[in-house]
């Protein structure tokens, strides 16, 4: 589980909503702009969630393809409710309207709707290489 700031450090309106039970899974990219910005949204209200990375194991990208019955990414489950192929900035939107957060006007930290940057490709592929140990091999059938 990723630990976030310890609720008594954020603002006064924050912390109100972040008392409550909020039990969050997100299925994030190790190196992604869109998984950045949801990580983002975490961090801005405190709020403690579990990190299933889909390129670190790849049975947490089957579950999450199973849960939400799409392969796209981000996907977050708040409280059993799946949010699929989601920013952060849709995250925080629903948490809100949904009465789960009081609406923080303080910029996020990282970009909560934003595509990868180069940098962040390079380092996917990087890391896939590595898994891959490091070179491609091509079979023939």
């Amino acid at each position: 589980m990723t630990r976030l700031p310890n609720p008594s450090n954020l603002k006064p309106e924050s912390k109100a909503m972040s008392a409550q039970n909020i039990e969050i899974t997100a299925y994030l990219k190790t190196h992604c702009g869109w998984s950045e910005g949801v990580r983002s949204v975490f961090r801005k209200y405190g709020l403690e969630f579990e990190e299933k990375d889909i390129i670190q194991n790849p049975a947490y990208r089957w579950e999450m393809e199973h849960k939400s019955g799409q392969p796209l990414s981000p996907c977050v489950i708040v409280n059993g409710t799946m949010l699929a192929d989601v920013s952060g900035a849709e995250v925080e939107q629903w948490m809100v309207e949904n009465g789960l957060l009081e609406h923080d006007v303080a910029e996020a930290d990282a970009p909560t709707n934003s595509s990868c940057t180069d940098e962040q490709h390079a380092a996917m592929e990087a890391a896939a290489r590595q898994a891959a140990g490091g070179a491609i091999r091509f079979v023939e059938n």
